[in-house]
């Protein structure tokens, strides 16, 4: 006989590394709605059987209570630890708590505004453009993604918005003549509640500590060594670029570069796998305004070319460098030079431009006429691309439309210079062509579809 389907059960418990955070444990079936019903209280999944709250005004207790209390309502057996339950019971109020006039209760209220503030920031909701410290707490100027923009005081459970505007451009004009230059962009570093509150929300209970393995790190140190070091290579450029300013996101997975004018900014993936993007750039009309381009780079780039990349953003003006090009048959040509005088073979497959390095070397570029017709696509138009072949590469740099040339033909003479052809072959005479590089097809003009 089929055996009949356990009946779901859920434990709360303190989550060990952080006293306040709550796990919830999740037993029999459907575990599936039971993690639904748990994510409208505030839990966060950890595995398919543990979920956890973490937040910044450590009540996570009566949150939990409050959860309790409403899947007890739709019959869902709840149990909660006996360290739980001192932790509900216990009444406890903030040392120098800086609003001295309110009750419990309104305390509460004060940091559940705060926790929602702090939740749209970290999940994209809320865009923060800057911040700084007003001699006393952080300070900073954001924009709802589809609302108003706003100024913001204070930290963690503290937090409260203090302006609203209706235009994000007088909300940053405003800010910068409050706070001067002790204006930074990007968000505030994370602070330490922020920062114990996404290792709860990341690992598992005892684990958040956790070594890496050898196995990991060797993985690592050989990936190191064949591409070079990105992270020190973020570190170089930010140090030797003042008007670059370095910030993290809250769950410290990505460090962010962002340039002083707020229109160019560089984002790193720390842990990114070799085949997916490790940096993003992006390029805007204003600090609030449209994105006009960007690029991505695979985490096996040599790092090189990446650097390459950086140093052109911040070699010119910036504003300008954000403002792209326009796509024509003078550019394209522009572009690509450096190929040209290097002897990369040039040909054109339909859609496609493509220049193919010379002799044994494994790498090329290639140009999609048919996305450059598309300033919004997903499709990219330039792919700077090495070992393997152009369908499945090693590695792997895109452009998107009106990336700017002069980006474009700094990384295209980097990457002539790194496959160059060997030293015999370099003495032979250059061809016509190459001396004088027939023009590439129009790009505006790709075959119609239907």
């Amino acid at each position: 006989m089929p055996h009949p389907e356990t009946a779901p059960h859920i434990r709360l418990g303190l989550y060990q590394d952080r006293s306040s955070a709550v796990t919830a444990t999740i037993t029999g079936t459907p575990t599936r709605t039971i993690r639904a019903l748990l994510t409208i209280h505030g839990f966060e999944s950890l595995d398919e059987q543990t979920m956890v709250m973490a937040r910044i005004d450590s009540e996570e207790p009566h949150y939990a209570e409050q959860a309790a209390r409403a899947l007890r309502a739709e019959n869902i057996t709840v149990d909660i630890t006996p360290e739980l339950r001192e932790e509900i019971d216990t009444e406890w109020t903030w040392a120098n708590y800086p609003m001295p006039w309110c009750s419990h209760e309104e305390i509460r209220e004060v940091s559940n505004d705060a926790q929602k503030i702090y939740d749209d920031i970290r999940h994209g909701r809320l865009i923060i453009h800057a911040h700084a410290h007003d001699g006393w707490t952080t300070v900073a100027v954001g924009t709802y993604r589809e609302g108003p923009s706003i100024h913001l005081h204070g930290e963690n459970h503290l937090r409260t918005e203090s302006m609203r505007y209706d235009d994000p451009v007088e909300a940053i004009t405003e800010f910068d003549r409050l706070y001067g230059d002790a204006v930074r962009p990007g968000p505030a570093p994370a602070t330490s509640t922020e920062r114990e509150a996404e290792r709860a929300r990341t690992s598992l209970p005892g684990t958040a500590s956790a070594p890496t393995s050898p196995a990991t790190s060797r993985l690592v140190d050989a990936h190191v060594a064949a591409v070079g070091n990105h992270e020190a290579l973020l570190n170089d450029f930010l140090e030797s670029h003042g008007e670059w300013e370095k910030w993290r996101t809250w769950s410290d997975e990505t460090t962010h570069a962002v340039h002083e004018s707020l229109v160019m900014r560089a984002e790193f993936v720390h842990e990114a796998d070799p085949g997916e993007p490790q940096w993003k750039i992006a390029a805007y009309e204003s600090p609030v305004g449209e994105r006009l381009w960007h690029a991505t780079a695979t985490a096996a780039v040599p790092v090189d070319i990446v650097r390459t990349l950086l140093e052109s953003l911040a070699s010119a003006d910036t504003v300008k460098i954000a403002s792209g090009s326009v796509v024509s048959e003078a550019n394209v040509w522009e572009a690509t030079r450096p190929l040209f005088d290097t002897d990369w073979d040039h040909s054109v497959d339909g859609r496609f431009i493509r220049w193919q390095a010379p002799g044994d070397h494994s790498a090329g570029v290639q140009f999609d006429a048919f996305a450059a017709n598309f300033r919004q696509s997903d499709l990219p138009v330039w792919t700077f691309w090495g070992g393997g072949d152009a369908d499945a590469p090693e590695w792997a740099l895109h452009f998107s439309t009106h990336a700017a040339v002069s980006v474009l033909q700094d990384v295209a003479a980097e990457a002539a210079s790194r496959y160059a052809k060997p030293l015999a072959s370099a003495q032979r005479q250059r061809s016509p062509r190459s001396a004088s590089p027939a023009p590439a097809p129009h790009p505006a003009a790709p075959t119609r579809t239907r």
